[in-house]
């Protein structure tokens, strides 16, 4: 059944990061009854309890705390999150879970313990799926950048992968742009993997890269279960967009462990190989360096450097040194743009004559 959007009740609702490409122009009736989402969907939904996550990121990146009563407007999508939620997109329109701040809507399967130990996921009550004004469901994909051919093969593409969730992937990332950005180059940063949310994104633009994307842009709430062609397509526009838009040195997050799913089937798919020309580990412990270094070299990549969590520690790097042959480099040296490594050097070269 459609029923015709209230324009005064969409502008009261929060809607949050994950449906920032969807203009509200858009957004025109509501689709209720026995329907089945999918990822990506759009979903007005009532805040029924509020647990674990007290707080929706905006599509403006402004965290607001939430009610119950609120109505939100969010995204299906799954979760792959071992130090939050395991989480899927339900078959119905029944009750589910807000999974993720940046607004995600599905249903928690499980649940990490020290994250239960502080609450229960909130709950959401959809009211409907988002249609066009002919009664279609709205889904990001609609939204995606358009895939373009790489034009500028020219300019560098760094990609970070890691060992875990919190291994220091992001603040890898974020500590290259601001390097790299120190030394005159115009850097796009982006994240290719993960679930939505601002946080990542707001880091890199606050490192001072000139343009930012991540894989809502490419039309995905989640990139958890999607096809891993897919994935790189939306990487491939995604990098292309950055060029577009002058950037002459681009820097990838991909979230996650390098045993995930779409991580491993990313870091071991021949396109995705082609689209960076240099792979950083973050790694949290001198045994995630060493296994992480031997997952990408079975993928059939070099890896240029080790950086992340474990180079907080001197003594984890000696341990580490003795078990892989790797460039270490450690956050200050990324962010001041001093990192003793050939390849920093080279990346500006590449860079002046992209």
């Amino acid at each position: 059944m459609i029923e015709i959007f209230d324009q005064a009740r969409l502008n009261k609702s929060k809607r949050a990061f994950t449906t920032r490409r969807v203009p509200m122009q858009d957004m025109r009736a509501l689709e209720t009854g026995p329907v089945t989402p999918v990822a990506g969907d759009l979903v007005l939904a009532r805040v029924e309890q509020v647990g674990r996550l007290q707080r929706l990121e905006l599509t403006t990146g402004r965290k607001a705390a939430i009610f119950p009563g609120d109505e939100v407007v969010v995204a299906y999508g799954n979760r792959y999150a071992p130090d939050a939620y395991e989480a899927e997109v339900p078959d119905d329109l029944s009750d589910c879970d807000l999974a993720a701040g940046g607004g995600i809507a599905s249903l928690v399967i499980n649940s990490n313990a020290v994250w239960e130990a502080k609450g229960s996921p909130t709950r959401l009550r959809p009211i409907g799926l988002i249609t066009d004004s002919e009664g279609r469901a709205i889904n990001l994909k609609r939204y995606a950048l358009p895939v373009r051919p790489l034009l500028n093969r020219e300019v560098p593409v760094i990609a970070v992968c890691g060992a875990t969730m919190n291994s220091g992937k992001t603040t890898t990332v974020a500590g290259m742009v601001r390097g790299l950005t120190q030394k005159g180059m115009k850097v796009g940063a982006a994240k290719i993997t993960g679930t939505g949310s601002g946080n990542d994104y707001w880091k890199f633009v606050d490192s001072g890269a000139a343009h930012t994307l991540d894989f809502t842009d490419a039309g995905m709430a989640t990139t958890y279960l999607a096809d891993v062609d897919h994935v790189v397509r939306g990487a491939e526009a995604v990098v292309a967009e950055l060029i577009l838009r002058g950037c002459n040195a681009i820097v990838l997050e991909i979230a996650d462990g390098v045993h995930q799913r779409e991580t491993h089937a990313l870091l071991s798919h021949p396109r995705m190989q082609a689209l960076a020309d240099r792979w950083v580990y973050a790694a949290d412990s001198a045994a995630s360096a060493a296994v992480g270094h031997q997952v990408m070299s079975a993928c059939g990549l070099s890896v240029t450097a080790i950086s992340g969590l474990l180079t907080a520690s001197p003594l984890a790097m000696r341990e580490a040194a003795g078990l892989v042959r790797a460039r270490f480099c450690a956050l200050p040296e990324l962010t001041e743009g001093t990192a003793p490594l050939a390849w920093m050097e080279s990346v500006s070269r590449m860079s002046a004559y992209a």
